[in-house]
């Protein structure tokens, strides 16, 4: 099971997911910045909801781990999965599958800002204005 830093992690949402990576990004308001990242590299299965408040994070049950190393071939050296709140009348469940975990965190702008400190990143979708 993972262990997030203290902070304010209950706003959470997909920052960036390709075939090399998926990051969740977590803050109290994901307005205009976020202050963690779960950084999971190559990714081999993923079910989560691209927004969620509040999740529980909690070892694969057996049956999870069974049926993801069915998808995969392998049992994967990372399984994360977790319950949390999306929006819906039950609670959504997530499992991700990678090849490794990296928990992150640093403010990350999700608006443009021609000056940052250290530690300080603009999100991936962020452009300067033309």
């Amino acid at each position: 099971m993972i262990e997030l830093p203290e902070g304010s992690w209950w706003d959470w949402d997909v920052v960036a997911w390709n075939p090399g990576q998926l990051r969740l990004g977590a803050g109290h308001d994901l307005s205009y910045a976020h202050g963690l990242e779960l950084v999971f590299s190559d990714p081999a299965f993923v079910t989560c909801p691209a927004a969620f408040q509040d999740p529980v994070f909690r070892e694969p049950t057996a049956d999870e781990v069974r049926f993801v190393a069915r998808q995969v071939g392998e049992t994967p050296p990372v399984l994360v999965a977790f319950e949390a709140d999306a929006g819906g009348r039950h609670l959504a469940s997530g499992l991700v599958a990678a090849g490794r975990l990296d928990i992150v965190r640093g403010t990350v702008f999700r608006y443009w800002r021609a000056e940052l400190a250290g530690g300080e990143h603009l999100a991936p979708w962020v452009r300067p204005p033309a």
